[in-house]
This record gives structure tokens, sequence and C-alpha cells, in this order.
């Protein structure tokens, strides 16, 4: 079959794909020229607040506005929760303000007055027995005869208690919104939002106006995570306030709201029990598994993670909890799913007196599919390698001398990674000049700097020569960045168009050169004869000849499309090498050691960049996250950087990246990798600290009062 003329460059050829590249928009945001949502202040902008219920459940039962309403300065005052409304958790919206000054508008909030009703609650899920009465009908499932499997005495069994407990989204900048009404049935606003071509409608729709004449502006995001696909109520009701204000309104939430309602990752708590023939086979899986999301309940983590048990007993039970709402945190239920699936081999594998990485190479073959389980066996003897294993791991519990042990654990991960839709326009100017034009977002993990390569290596161009405008909904539309799709997306419609732009442009250059078009090659700074560097033109020269007609090629991505520059699914390993004081709970990192696959890399600097932010995001989770939530109030205790704790730098230890690359992975090509290094992190952890003590500390985060109660167990 004849290649696709959009196929990726060979390897031998390429100048700028699989580089270390440093970030083109690094300057402006380290420079402060970077404009944020947040930096976003319209001529007569007014600042908006919210008023939110104190009650994790509650009614309205009155509620007055009159006297902000009055105050000077307050411009519109909104009711959000009318009377009888039930509101479901702490923060909920009850009414907002827009004033000229952010302390203004806070001081209405202040005088609004509303007499609510209390309701019953409940806020924690983590004890089950005390969740009656708040849980849905248990999810069932079984594959195989798990019954019969664990009735062979011939297995080994261990059971175990694992779990996860809420976290909160901590974005550094929070959610919020600059919206301006530029005619009566006109508005553009300015989001920190994940979707930029996507949200509009959301918008349109309970303001009454058309989608088309919604403009967002996203230039750049501080942060989204999975927290900012949705319009939130309180973006909503900024652009009504600024109608009834006719002004433009700033709506950002302050710290605490960012940690109440922003969103959260759901809890997963459970009993498992594994059964594997005494040389490390994997026979036989039963888990009993509950969570929260919030009012909402939550779906079960993907159990047993990542290998295909031949004998499955699951049962999964949703707990409704006034919480606050959940929304998708970096890679959805897989962290979870790994805490449960892999802390529980690792306690398999100490019964069996075997080495967990030996267990996992193993078992490799349980594995979805046969690419998988391939891409695990060499991930797993890199790592190994990389950590130097055979040495350094030893049985569980260290014998050396003094309070401080040291423990090694590993786990292995898996994720999709498929491309989303997207589109794109090229532009080529007769002089010289490029521009690619697309509606996607830049959450800071280098998609400019991604689509500027692209480009760039397409048309055989230094990276300053090409021109990225994103951040528009009025630019072509792409997917919003979710489930590690954007790389795939922008990589593919902008591959395409750069190459539908260059054809183009050969085609006018071509007489000149004396060949046809498809002996043309566009090489260095300039476009010349395939095999013959002697006839050339410069890049200049060659856009010259266009004229006064510039070139504007479309590019797109879809799913299904014919030329396959983009795959999915994709495995990862870490093993974490930590150290415990027995004396007083605290675990340290020494070193967190990830390899990870992903295709074909197009900038190595931000691939390996992404790792170290979901490692270090691993490690906040692993170690310090936890949204504490007092049983008797229904209040949340630690709504502020102070209490909501988080790694500092000197927490973080070692990062050490291994991307798998060359022959065999660049060929699937583009893959996401936004989230699969998040997953592990968790279990390898918390495998690791068993590893060092002697015993397992059931559940994340790993506190130092939790650590010392697992240890006067022993």
């Amino acid at each position: 079959m004849p290649t696709c003329k959009y196929d990726w460059p060979p390897a031998n050829e390429r100048r700028l794909i699989g580089k270390r590249i440093s970030r083109i928009d690094g300057p402006a945001k380290s420079g402060g020229r970077a404009k944020y949502t947040y930096d976003i202040n319209r001529p007569g902008m007014l600042w908006g607040k919210v008023l939110r219920c104190p009650y994790a459940h509650a009614k309205v039962k009155s509620i007055d506005i009159s006297a902000a309403n009055a105050m000077p300065g307050v411009k519109a005052v909104r009711i959000m929760a009318d009377v009888g409304k039930e509101l479901l958790w702490e923060g909920a919206e009850v009414a907002a303000v827009a004033a000229v000054s952010e302390e203004l508008a806070e001081e209405a909030v202040g005088k609004i007055k509303v007499e609510y009703e209390p309701l019953p609650f409940l806020v924690k899920e983590e004890d089950l027995s005390k969740a009656e009465g708040y849980t849905r009908p248990p999810n069932i499932r079984k594959v195989g005869d798990p019954h019969k499997a664990f009735q062979d005495p011939e297995l080994v069994v261990s059971e175990g208690y694992y779990g996860a407990p809420v976290i909160t989204h901590c974005c550094l900048e929070s959610h919020g919104n600059v919206a301006e009404w530029t005619g009566p049935q006109s508005l553009r606003v300015w989001a920190s939002t994940q979707g930029v071509s996507v949200i509009a409608g959301e918008f349109a729709e309970p303001l009454g106006i058309s989608a088309n004449n919604v403009n967002i502006i996203c230039n750049y995001i501080g942060g989204g995570f999975g927290s900012k696909f949705q319009v939130d109520p309180w973006a909503i009701e900024a652009a009504r306030l600024a109608k009834d204000a006719k002004a433009p309104v700033k709506l950002m939430l302050e710290r605490d709201e960012e940690l109440l309602v922003a969103g959260c990752r759901p809890s997963a708590f459970g009993k498992v029990r594994v059964a594997a023939q005494k040389d490390g086979t994997l026979v036989a899986w039963k888990s009993e598994v509950w969570g929260t999301a919030g009012p909402g309940g939550t779906t079960s983590p993907p159990l047993p993670y990542v290998l295909r048990i031949p004998h499955q007993d699951l049962k999964y039970t949703a707990v409704n909890t006034n919480i606050g709402p959940a929304r998708a945190w970096r890679a959805p239920n897989h962290p979870q799913a790994c805490v449960l699936t892999m802390c529980a081999l690792d306690d398999l594998a100490a019964k069996l007196g075997m080495d967990p990485l030996d267990l996992l190479m193993k078992n490799a073959d349980l594995a979805p599919n046969e690419v998988l389980a391939r891409t695990y066996r060499e991930e797993l003897q890199k790592a190994a390698e990389l950590t130097d294993w055979k040495k350094n791991w030893h049985p569980r519990g260290d014998k050396s001398p003094g309070p401080i042990k040291r423990g090694m654990g590993i786990s292995m991960h898996t994720w999709g990674g498929n491309p989303h839709n997207s589109r794109c326009t090229v532009t080529i100017q007769p002089d010289g000049s490029v521009e690619v034009k697309l509606g996607s977002q830049d959450l800071g993990t280098g998609t400019r700097t991604v689509i500027n390569i692209v480009v760039a290596e397409t048309l055989g161009l230094p990276l300053e020569a090409v021109k990225v405008s994103i951040g528009d909904n009025r630019y072509p539309p792409d997917g919003a960045s979710g489930g590690s799709t954007t790389v795939g997306g922008v990589s593919g419609s902008t591959r395409r168009g750069a190459v539908n732009a260059r054809d183009a442009l050969f085609a006018v250059v071509a007489p000149s050169l004396g060949v046809q078009p498809d002996q043309l090659e566009a090489v260095d700074g300039q476009v010349r004869v395939k095999g013959d560097p002697s006839k050339a033109l410069s890049w200049k020269q060659a856009c010259a000849k266009l004229g006064v007609r510039p070139i504007e090629a479309q590019g797109e991505q879809r799913q299904g499309a014919e030329c396959k520059l983009n795959d999915g699914g994709v495995g990862g390993v870490q093993v974490a090498d930590v150290s415990v004081d027995t004396e007083t709970g605290i675990v340290r990192i020494n070193r967190l050691t990830a390899v990870q696959d992903c295709g074909l890399i197009i900038d190595l600097k931000t691939a390996e960049s992404q790792c170290y932010g979901a490692m270090i995001m691993g490690i906040c989770y692993a170690l310090y996250e936890e949204k504490i939530v007092d049983r008797l109030t229904g209040r949340m205790l630690n709504p502020n950087m102070e209490f909501y704790k988080l790694a500092g730098i000197a927490d973080v230890g070692d990062l050490q990246v291994h991307l798998m690359t060359g022959p065999g992975y660049d060929e699937r090509g583009v893959i996401g990798l936004g989230e699969p290094p998040v997953i592990s992190p968790g279990a390898a952890i918390s495998n690791a600290v068993a590893n060092a003590i002697g015993v397992r500390v059931p559940t994340l985060p790993l506190t130092p009062d939790k650590v010392l109660a697992a240890l006067g167990k022993v």
C-alpha cells in the first residue's frame, strides 16, 4: 500500500519532533506578560461574589436581599436559591452580588439575610455500616466461577482492606470568569476553562441566546486537571449580573470556595480477597468496594485493575454524601483502582514469599491485549534496571538497626489517550509568514509548543517562523482537554493542515523549478527538489510566488480517519523508594521512578514534564491530601492552603522518568500522556511503606498517625 502523505517523518529526518524543546510560552509566563482569566480587567468592570450555604444539607426558608440592594456601589443582586430549594452541601450557591469593588461585594454578601431549615446529612462514608439510607443498590458482577476457585485448597489466598479518601481540586488559578455583554444578544467570556470550543452552548441555553453569539477566550489557564469542563452556576450568574448591571463582571472563586465547591475526586474503600497458585499465577479475585462522589454517588473503579484475573466476584456500592460535587480528576477512578489492586497484589506477594516485581512479570499476560502485555514486561524490566531493584528490594520489614526503615514498592497502570476531534487552519502568507489557528486551550502542558513543533517540522521552518493562535472559540473547533486527548488531537489536525498548506505551495512553486509538485520538499528554510539541493528557493522566495493571495489550508483529526497518526492504550510502571521514621511515623520519598510509554513523542521535554507533574501530584495524594469534614457539623475543616496539605519541594525527593520510545513504540503514533503517570504513585508509595515497616497502612494518605497506628498493631 502507498504511504499516506500525512504520515509522521521517519526518525532519521526529524529535526524537531522528539527533541527537548522549551515551551514557546515560557518567557511570557515567567515574565508576567501572559494574561490569565484572573488578570483580565475590563473598563468599568464590577466584582462578583457569591453567598454560600453554611450547612451540609438545608432548605431555604426565606431570603431577603433588600439591605444588599440598597448599598451604594452595589449594582446588581441575584437570588440563586429560591425559597424551598434544598441545598445538598456546604458551599451551595444562594445569592450573588456585583459591586464596584471586591470589598464592597463581600460586604454586600454579608448583608443578605437567609433563614435555613437544617436537614439530616452524611459526610463520612468510610464506615459503610453508618451509611444506611444513603446508599444506592449495589452493582454486582461475576466472571468465571469465583466461588469454586476460592475453594481450591492448593491456592494461596490473601485478604486486606484498602482505601483512598475524597480529595479536592486545588487549581492554582481558581475557577471563574469575566463576563461582558457586547450587544443585547452577544456575550464575551474570558473563562478559565478546559473546553474553549465546547462551552459556548452551556452559556447560551440558560441565557436565552445563540451559541454563535458567545465568544469564549482563554489565553492561559492556571490548572484544570478535570475540574474545568462544565460551565458552573456562578459563571452563568456572572453573565446575568453583567446584564443587569450593564457592565462587565469578574467572578473568581476564593481559595476556600475552590476547595469547597470546585469538585473532588471520589473515594474508594474496599475489602479484597485474591488467590494465586503457589508459583504466583493469579486465579481469583473478590472485592466489596464502596465510595462517594457527593450527593450524586459515583461509579465503580475498574477492578481488578490492569490484569484480567480469570475468576472475579465484584460488588460496588455508591454512597450519597453531602460533601460537594465530584468532578473528573486526572485519570478518573484509576488511582483508586490502582491502590485497591496493586496493594492487594503486593500483600499476596508477601504471603507467597515472592518478589512483587516477579509476581507482576509472571502475570503480565493477563493484560487486556498483547501490546500492553509486551509493554508491561519491557517496562518492568526497565524499572528494575533503573532502580537496581534486585539489589535494593528486600522481603517485608527492614531489619537494619535504628528507627529509620527503608522500603521499595512497585505498581503498574494503564490509560487510553486516544485523540479527540480537532480542526485547524494553516495560513501561508506571500511574505513567508505562517500562522496556525485552532480553538484549543493549553492547560500548561505545552500544547502551543506541540502545535508549533508539528507545523514547523512539516514546513521545514524554525519554531519562531510559525505563529500559533489558540484559546478563542472563533478559531476552528477543537475538543476539550480531557482524557489525555489533546496532544493526539492537535498534532493530528495540525500535521494534516500543514501538509495540505505545504502541498498547495509546492503546486505554485513547482513550475519555476521545472519539476512536478511531488518532487519537492521543504527542508531547512528552503523549498527544493528532492535529491538535488542545488535546485532550490528560499522559503521567502517560494512564498513570493503566491503573489497577493495567501494559502489557507484546513486540517482535521477525526475518529476513524483513513490515515492513522494516533493511537490509544498505554502502560506504565512506577517504583517508589521511601524511608519511614518508626518513631514519628513520617514517610519520606527518596526516589520515585516512572517508566511510561506514550507512542510517538512530539516534545521530549514537555513529555517528561507531564510525568514530573503527575508524580508530584501522586506524592501529594499518597502522603498529604484529604478533604477533612466534621461528622457532627458537616463542614469542611481544612478549606485553606494551611491545612489542606500539599507536598513542598523538600517533600518530593528525587524524580526519575524514562519514556519508552523507538521501534515498537513510535510506530503507534501520538498517544496522550497527561493522566497515566498520576495513577501509580499512591499504590507504589503505599507498597514501599509496607515493605519498609513490615505492615500495611491500609488507606491513603499515609499520614504519621496512620503509620504509627499500623505499627502499633504489629
